[in-house]
């Protein structure tokens, strides 16, 4: 895990290029990815590759739910859970 970085900004950075795919510029951290056309079901599978690799966890089968992949805080909540660290601001 990259320590210069937190959490949340290792996951924005990561889903950045995504958006930037579909054309979305900006979006705010409880925005929703789905709607925004940012995440669908490819990008949960890269995601979850992403953050296995990136934070050292495992999601379960019964994880990978677009509900857990649709903005970045409901990313970071996974992931610090999986962690169990205290979740960022």
């Amino acid at each position: 895990m990259n320590e210069a970085l937190s959490a949340k900004d290792q996951i924005r950075a990561f889903v950045m290029p995504m958006a930037e795919m579909v054309g979305v510029r900006s979006f705010s951290d409880e925005e929703s990815l789905t709607n925004a056309g940012i995440v669908g079901s490819f990008a949960v599978f890269r995601l979850v590759s992403f953050l296995e690799e990136t934070f050292s966890v495992s999601i379960t089968d019964d994880e990978i739910a677009i509900e857990n992949f649709d903005s970045i805080d409901r990313i970071l909540r996974l992931v610090t859970a999986k962690l169990e660290l205290p979740a960022e601001d």
